[in-house]
């Protein structure tokens, strides 16, 4: 944890000079948290500061080609294949990978500076008096420093249980905390964090790319159905919560499904549309998003990226498991199994599917500068939430539920469902989020949320324990948390024990 006390302790604050594009911006100057504060652009900086490790969920991995966070996630769901043994997939392939193995440390790493930065912004924010900065103005920038800061805990406990509570910007580099147990996170942080902001007066949506109401209420809508399921089991009231939260989400406007999933892969939809809450990229900055570059078959020659690495793409298990005549899988759709190699401009057929989602064609034909968003939160996530949390917390599935599955299977080109019993309609739900949600990072969390699989082969849904998967590795109770990253043990002893079975 000492480790964390250093990146925490020497983080510097960009100063943004403009919030239409405050991702977009070079920056023009620098806060610390010694800084004379005299300006709302300093009250600004201070929000901002906060949406930067939003781009962890996605950063490269360390010594790794083809190495990002993003491939953890899609690694474990045993419905993933790679290209690269550069990548480390073997390990998550025979589930062999332990406390030293890529991503954990990255990840640890990446939410913590995330945190770092909105306990800096939450108790910055209020001592700035400032000439056209209102209490309204201050109370929103830190519903959105906590509505960050929940989401970065969200992650954490999520992946590895119990962790360090940090509320605050530390006073020293001795910075070993023990950990605190997920559900006290969840009910001291998490939680409250994300309640005081659904108090303030935040735009109900946000096209910048910062948090908006509907971004608090998407994400409250998770939370409380993680919080219901099997990992903390806090039941019907919980259901009920998120029920709620997604309802509102839906119900009062400014969100509709895009009618072509390729509207999803158009940089001018950017933060429109569907999408309620992303993680922002621009094609004008350096850093832009590596998804489309990550997703390319390797060496196919097929865009004018000097790397194609093919780091993730679906098992054919996973892509025949989706019924007959579901859009989703048609070619250039969610996936494609053929595109023209630029030199040549011949037609290039891939071994298999490659993954299409995060396809920028602009990127791939013209520019190598993605200008595509990645997505945490959209419209159709919150339907599948509202309809599984709602069944749960009626005793089954009510018209509303119904209908918003029947609004996703439509756009699929599938027949309408009706009539389904409690257990049945929660099945459909969850296929549903597998189908539709699939290489969006959130599989694996519905997975360890259930402790239910999809197996692709048999068409059952198999205890999470006990799940072979089509590598013919199987899930244990080991695998229900990830270690702790070793460079973390090394430094903070009261960090141990590990996980059970790291």
């Amino acid at each position: 944890m000492k480790k964390i006390g250093y990146m925490l302790m020497g983080l510097a604050v960009m100063l943004s000079c403009s919030c239409k594009k405050f991702l977009e911006e070079n920056p023009t100057g620098f806060l610390t948290p010694e800084s004379n504060l005299s300006s709302a652009k300093a009250a600004r900086a201070f929000a901002d500061a906060g949406y930067v490790n939003l781009q962890g969920l996605l950063t490269g991995q360390p010594s790794s080609y083809g190495g990002n966070t993003y491939n953890l996630m899609e690694f474990m769901t045993g419905k993933a294949n790679s290209d690269l043994g550069q990548t480390g997939f073997v390990n998550y392939q025979n589930l062999s990978y332990n406390s030293t193995s890529f991503y954990f440390d990255t990840w640890w790493r990446q939410l913590y500076l995330g945190i770092g930065a909105t306990n800096l912004a939450i108790q910055k924010i209020p001592q700035i008096n400032a000439a056209g900065l209102s209490d309204e103005d201050k109370n929103n920038m830190l519903a959105e420093a906590k509505t960050l800061r929940a989401l970065y805990y969200f992650y954490l406990v999520r992946m590895f249980g119990a962790v360090p509570k940090v509320t605050e910007p530390p006073a020293s580099l001795d910075l070993n905390l023990p950990r605190t147990a997920a559900k006290e996170i969840y009910d001291q942080i998490i939680i409250p964090d994300l309640l005081a902001a659904e108090g303030s007066t935040l735009p109900w949506k946000n096209t910048t790319g910062r948090v908006s109401m509907g971004a608090v209420k998407s994400i409250l809508a998770d939370v409380y159905l993680t919080y219901a399921g099997k990992a903390i089991n806090g039941g019907d009231a919980a259901y009920a919560e998120s029920a709620k939260r997604s309802l509102d989400v839906i119900t009062k406007g400014g969100y509709t499904l895009f009618p072509e999933y390729r509207d999803m892969i158009d940089p001018g939809n950017k933060n429109k549309g569907e999408f309620i809450f992303q993680v922002q990229f621009s094609a004008a900055v350096p850093l832009t998003n590596p998804l489309t570059a990550l997703t390319i078959p390797n060496y196919s020659g097929i865009s004018l990226y000097s790397d194609e690495y093919g780091s993730v793409y679906p098992t054919k298990q996973f892509l025949a498991s989706y019924p007959e005549g579901d859009k989703r899988v048609e070619e250039k759709q969610f996936f494609y199994s053929s595109y023209k190699n630029q030199k040549t401009g011949a037609i290039v057929n891939f071994k298999s599917p490659y993954i299409y989602k995060f396809f920028d064609s602009v990127a791939v034909n013209n520019t190598v500068k993605s200008d595509l968003n990645f997505t945490i939160y959209r419209l159709a996530d919150v339907m599948l939430m509202y309809a599984e949390a709602s069944n749960r917390a009626g005793g089954g599935p009510n018209s509303n539920a119904t209908m918003y599955v029947n609004m996703i299977r439509e756009r699929a080109d599938l027949d309408p469902i009706g009539g389904l019993s409690q257990d049945a309609f929660e099945k459909e739900v969850w296929l549903q989020r597998y189908y539709e949600l699939c290489f969006e990072n959130k599989m694996w969390f519905d997975m360890i949320r259930t402790r239910k699989v999809h197996n692709d082969v048999t068409g059952n849904w198999d205890d999470f324990v006990g799940h072979k998967t089509v590598f013919n590795a199987t899930f244990s109770e080991k695998n229900l948390l990830f270690p702790v990253p070793q460079q973390e043990l090394d430094v903070n002893p009261k960090l141990l024990p590990n996980n059970p079975g790291f």
